[in-house]
């Protein structure tokens, strides 16, 4: 058993990363159908010579896989895992559309794009709770204004974690298969945090080895970011929970 805390990039790049497809149900581009559907429902779709689409938190490439079926060129896709990076060119093979890019979604967006050039923006997957602190999200939210074009979209996928769980609903299952179970505790920490403990079980030749590590998550409250993209000049067309849970907010710069 091995047991660490330390921040969400180390989190992934220790436990999860290697196991991320897997939890999503382990077929990318079924998971990228969804995505597909989801983002032509909110009348997200490329211009007719393409039009800049940006992933932030692309993950192993479920988003951008989708962004380009909707007809986006380039999807710039940014991730701080290398690993996850490498296996969404893997998945993207046969495009020259998905431009890969390793590091901090914090600081890269004003690099990766001129202002009022990029037609649509995701930060799904529950991306923005993985930011280091909540100050991080206007600021975030700020670049995205500003490098989306007049009409350009926003889309953000995540999990409200607001309301405090309390005793046993705090372990919540995340997948389980006949050699991988992985459980996840929650412990709030304060009114802006909630520290993620993930119990990873994994069976080799008949032994079952655990691995445990946590890192802090933002507890982001809808009305809050609503608010914040309001701040950041884009107006809210969609603010609202799926059938899974998530918040799926849909924003459009004017």
């Amino acid at each position: 058993m091995t047991t660490d805390t330390g921040t969400a990039v180390d989190h992934y790049d220790r436990l999860l990363a290697e196991h991320y497809t897997w939890m999503l149900g382990g077929d990318v581009h079924e998971v990228a159908d969804r995505q597909t559907t989801l983002l032509s429902e909110l009348g997200v779709a490329g211009l007719e010579d393409g039009g800049t689409a940006i992933d932030l938190g692309c993950g192993s490439g479920a988003q951008t896989l989708a962004l380009v079926r909707l007809g986006f060129s380039p999807v710039i896709a940014m991730d701080t895992s290398r690993r996850l990076l490498d296996e969404l060119v893997a998945h993207a093979q046969g495009t020259q559309a998905v431009r890969p890019v390793h590091g901090d979604i914090r600081t890269l967006l004003p690099e990766a794009a001129e202002p009022g050039t990029v037609a649509a923006v995701v930060c799904m997957g529950d991306t923005l709770p993985h930011l280091p602190a909540k100050e991080d999200v206007p600021v975030l939210l700020g670049h995205i204004g500003r490098a989306l074009a007049s009409g350009g979209h926003l889309v953000v996928t995540y999990r409200d974690l607001t309301a405090e769980l309390r005793g046993t609903d705090r372990f919540i299952p995340v997948r389980s298969s006949n050699d991988r179970l992985l459980t996840c505790f929650l412990e709030y920490r304060d009114e802006d945090t909630v520290i993620v403990h993930d119990l990873l079980h994994t069976r080799t030749n008949g032994s079952w080895q655990q691995q445990a590590s946590s890192y802090p998550k933002l507890r982001i409250a809808s009305a809050w970011l609503a608010e914040q993209c309001r701040a950041a000049g884009l107006d809210v067309h969609r603010d609202a929970a799926d059938s899974r849970g998530m918040r799926i907010l849909h924003a459009v710069k004017p």
